[in-house]
């Protein structure tokens, strides 16, 4: 894993959101921090973190963000805050799962892993250089799967894509893997899903 200044904003992904959350807030002292710790972390949350950040101050402030559920809207109202904070203001947020942060949430931060995820699916297939062969393959191998499984399989893809084979996602790719999480909650066909997000990687020949 990459070092990381943990004194800067970050995300962490921790299975004990609570223990993490305490953790931080005592290593952090004598600085000052503030807390939200919400098993649901909803715009009401978004905007109170916002109005903190603006509230200037002469030394470091941190603001502890910890759900085990932030929802797209809530993400969003956050994405230019964490683009530019203001001076002295830094933002960690603390989740229990990549999946439950937006791409372009996770595209922001540096990511900080306390414990791997057992569960993470290998993808064998090479993001940088897949055929068209391959992503059907692949849909006809995953088409029965459930919601849970599938967004695991996003995660996995993302991991694939970024970690192993080192590729810089267009803006269109993130957005894709964004929209993934979003349509696979709305029960969309599996399938559709997967096959919007393979076919940006193949390239234009």
């Amino acid at each position: 894993m990459l070092h990381h200044d943990t004194k800067k904003s970050h995300i962490v992904i921790a299975s004990d959101i609570e223990a993490e959350y305490e953790s931080l807030s005592n290593s952090l002292k004598p600085s000052r921090v503030v807390g939200f710790l919400v098993d649901e972390f909803k715009v009401e949350d978004a905007k109170a973190v916002i109005a903190e950040a603006y509230v200037s101050e002469s030394d470091v402030k941190y603001l502890l963000l910890a759900s085990n559920n932030f929802n797209t809207i809530s993400q969003n109202a956050l994405l230019k805050l964490l683009e530019e904070p203001p001076k002295n203001i830094e933002l960690i947020l603390i989740a229990p799962t990549k999946s439950n942060l937006l791409a372009t949430v996770r595209s922001r931060l540096p990511i900080i892993i306390k414990k791997i995820e057992h569960d993470v699916v290998e993808i064998g297939m090479n993001l940088a250089k897949i055929e068209y062969r391959e992503i059907f393959s692949f849909l006809k191998e995953h088409s029965r799967i459930k919601k849970s499984e599938a967004k695991k399989l996003v995660e996995a893809l993302f991991y694939r894509a970024t970690v192993v084979d080192k590729l810089i996602l267009s803006e269109k790719q993130l957005e894709n893997f964004e929209m993934a999480y979003k349509l696979l909650e709305l029960n969309s066909r599996v399938q559709s899903v997967f096959a919007m997000l393979l076919m940006s990687f193949v390239k234009e020949r």
